[in-house]
């Protein structure tokens, strides 16, 4: 699941990267308006956290110009105005939550699962086909309902092919999803990460789909 955050405050910044690192999402962090256009011109984001006081261009700018544009991923708002004009602004313009500065890293974290989940159409935490499962608030992975255990990467990329089981991710997608930038991608990451799944779940259960990508299979 991967996240841009567009903040420009330090201490701030490096505390939501600290704590998305520990729950597992992969996350890019700009720190202006400018640098946030170019970031979702160029990647695929599952949700956006917005400041709205950023150098350059505001975060109520670049709200605006995306919802304009009709790109319609997840937007929640991060930020120190607590008015309730400031709020309903935000909404209106196609936030989908508003969260005030300070706020709690475990609430930001719950917000931002509701959110992904309801961008989805995921009715709770669990996804569940065939015989497997994953849980993506325990961060667990189930095949006939024994605990399997996954890496950080491992789980990322399963969660990748659970959330819409059938559909057929391309390896390009599975390496938007799992890698943020800075990250070292060598050129057979994702044959090897899904020989690893194919390990722990069976080799039915990550199917190939030649010269389109990969899908989970009915097991």
């Amino acid at each position: 699941m991967r996240i841009l955050l567009v903040e420009d405050d330090p201490m701030v910044g490096q505390s939501i990267c600290a704590a998305l690192k520990i729950a597992q999402f992969t996350l890019d962090w700009v720190k202006d308006g400018i640098e946030a256009e170019h970031a979702i011109a160029c990647e695929n984001y599952s949700l956006l956290l917005l400041d709205l006081g950023l150098p350059r261009k505001s975060g109520w700018e670049i709200l605006k110009s995306l919802r304009q544009q009709g790109i319609r991923t997840p937007i929640l708002i991060l930020t120190a105005r607590d008015a309730v004009e400031d709020r309903i602004l935000g909404l209106n313009l196609g936030a989908d939550d508003y969260l005030i500065k300070p706020f709690n890293l475990d609430e930001l974290i719950a917000r931002m699962r509701a959110l992904l989940r309801r961008n989805s159409g995921q009715e709770s935490a669990q996804i569940v086909y065939g015989s497997l499962l994953i849980d993506t608030v325990k961060h667990e992975a189930r095949l006939k309902g024994e605990p399997v255990s996954l890496s950080a990467k491992e789980f990322a990329m399963f969660y990748a092919l659970m959330e819409k089981p059938g559909a057929v991710l391309s390896r390009d997608k599975l390496e938007e999803r799992i890698y943020g930038w800075g990250d070292e991608i060598s050129s057979n990451t994702v044959q090897v990460y899904i020989y690893y799944l194919r390990k722990k779940f069976g080799a039915d259960a990550i199917l190939n789909v030649r010269g389109v990508g990969y899908r989970v299979g009915l097991v």
